[in-house]
């Protein structure tokens, strides 16, 4: 069994938002990130994200258990040329993460590194994460072995787009819609059906569904182009034996 698969999976819940993802590109959106590892004021940061797993189909069936039963399977050659990367993990009370805490708590120091380090220090800092940790899942925390997931990530490296907000701005509604639109707005990932692999959907009965969406709303691709991306889709029911 290969430990790595030569695509990334991104699972969601909900069958419209594989639709939006294949009409408007992903949406990179503020995620709450366990950072109690980290010498900072907040045991939670939300930067704004998309992420995807490395792993195998045959192991897949945790992941979707948790994240959703719909998803989309890009190629890596898209990921590698849209600047995603996979994350770090690091292991509490290591060297490593001493490391990085002490490279952080000087940064903000009264010497500073350079201009614009604080703007590369919050981009390695999204790109980290602990072996294990919780996961907030409406309000509550549940334990979660983040390696598992070998996960990779895009995070938009803008001005115009906040690096991160703190718990208490993400618990705002108003002020969590106000930043997710202006991530989607300049930061959405384009994607077209030469970097789909697979488009899944839960069950069987929801496969007639999902090509008409494509044959209808997605017409601004070429005859060939759709009939390759219909044949993409998938379902997780249909598999499921063989996962």
């Amino acid at each position: 069994m290969k430990p790595k698969s030569h695509t990334l999976f991104h699972f969601t819940k909900n069958i419209e938002f594989v639709k939006n993802i294949l009409l408007d590109g992903f949406w990179p959106r503020y995620y709450l990130e366990d950072l109690s590892w980290y010498i900072f004021e907040y045991d939670y940061v939300a930067f704004p994200m998309v992420c995807f797993c490395d792993i195998p189909l045959s192991r897949i069936g945790e992941h979707v258990d948790f994240y959703g039963e719909f998803g989309i399977g890009v190629t890596k050659e898209w990921a590698l040329a849209n600047n995603l990367n996979p994350l770090s993990y690091v292991a509490k009370n290591s060297t490593y993460c001493s490391s990085v805490n002490n490279l952080f708590k000087n940064a903000h120091g009264q010497n500073g590194y350079y201009e614009g380090a604080g703007n590369d220090l919050n981009q390695l800092l999204s790109f980290l994460k602990p072996l294990e940790g919780k996961m907030l899942l409406s309000g509550s925390p549940v334990d979660k072995e983040f390696y598992q997931e070998s996960e990779w990530r895009f995070v938009p490296k803008k001005t115009d787009v906040q690096a991160w907000l703190d718990k208490q701005s993400y618990d705002n509604a108003e002020t969590l819609e106000q930043h997710n639109k202006e991530t989607k707005e300049f930061s959405s990932l384009k994607i077209s059906p030469a970097d789909i692999k697979y488009v899944f959907v839960k069950s069987d009965s929801d496969i007639p569904e999902m090509i008409n969406f494509i044959q209808t709303k997605l017409d601004n691709y070429s005859g060939v182009e759709l009939k390759i991306l219909m044949s993409r889709v998938v379902s997780l029911e249909s598999i499921s034996s063989d996962l």
